[in-house]
Order: structure tokens, then C-alpha cells, then sequence
């Protein structure tokens, strides 16, 4: 099965970030390419990597950068596939610099920018992208959203118990 959904970074030290979105896309059965691709190390590869993502089968790409942050913004001015970007946090500014660097693009260069550091909205997002195309997404993330549900129930019924 070839990847929907490719997962680059950076930085392999943004993998702590991003694999959270790796693991919920996993459990939904969607295979990923995950890569470091750095925009300022390695511009060539990120260059290579953006034009050809369609052609490779890739259908959403999750794109996570600190401090710069230019690895989203870059991605999406390659290529029309939808991009997310999560923003690293950063030693120095707590990733406050990644998200507005990833959250501020010029008009005509979308970037879909989730919360500091919150790989699981980025594999949710990515989730509800390929559910437009593939039913039995939509039909896991139906099932997801119930969860939710159900936890919060059982989180009201412990307090309820701790209260009375």
C-alpha cells in the first residue's frame, strides 16, 4: 500500500512532536512516509520532495518546524496538496517564533496550522482531509468522535462520584 500522507520535519527532534500524528494515522490504517526534510539544510531535497508528492501517491502533507519554521510555508509553495504544519516548540521562545512563522503565510500559500506542538490535531486534520475521498475514514472518525464522547461521560460520572 502506498503512503496517503507524508510526515517531514526539520529536525529529527521534532519527531517527539510528530510522531503522535504518526501513531493515530497508523491506527486508522493509513500508511505514511515519514522524513526529515530540512528547508535550510537540505533546500534541494525539500524542492524535490514538494514536486513530486502528488505524483507519489501523497494526498495530505504534516510538516513540522521550530524556530524558523520555513519547512510548512516552503512545502505548500511547492506543490497543491493540502500541508499542515505544527509548529515546534523552540528552547528559547516555547514555539510561540515556529507558530507564528507557520500561522502568518502571504495569501495564495495556504498552510493549515494547528496548535504548538499538537501532532494529534495535525493526524486528525489530515484524517478529515481523507475522509472526503475514503468512506471508511470517515466511518473510523465517526467512531473516534464517540470515544470522545464516552470519555467525557465517564469523566462526569467519576466526578459525580467523587462529589456526592
Amino acid at each position: 500500500m502506498n503512503p496517503k500522507v507524508a510526515i517531514i520535519m526539520g529536525s529529527l527532534s521534532d519527531w517527539e512532536y510528530l510522531k503522535e500524528a504518526h501513531n493515530l494515522l497508523k491506527e486508522f490504517g493509513v500508511e505514511c512516509d515519514v522524513r526529515v526534510v530540512s528547508a535550510h539544510r537540505t533546500p534541494e531535497v525539500m524542492y524535490e520532495f514538494a514536486k513530486s508528492a502528488r505524483d507519489n501517491g501523497i494526498e495530505v502533507i504534516i510538516a513540522g518546524a521550530g524556530g524558523a519554521a520555513h519547512l510548512p510555508g516552503m512545502t505548500a509553495s511547492l506543490t497543491t496538496l493540502p500541508v499542515i504544519g505544527v509548529p515546534v516548540p523552540s528552547k528559547h521562545l516555547s514555539g510561540v517564533d515556529s507558530l507564528y512563522s507557520i500561522v502568518q503565510m502571504p495569501a495564495g500559500v495556504p498552510v493549515a496550522t494547528v496548535g504548538i506542538g499538537n501532532g494529534v490535531n495535525a493526524g486528525l486534520l489530515a484524517l478529515r482531509i481523507l475522509s472526503v475521498k475514503y468512506p471508511h475514514i470517515a466511518q473510523k472518525l465517526e467512531d473516534y468522535r464517540k470515544s470522545l464522547q464516552e470519555k467525557v461521560e465517564r469523566m462526569n460520572q467519576e466526578l459525580k462520584n467523587q462529589t456526592t
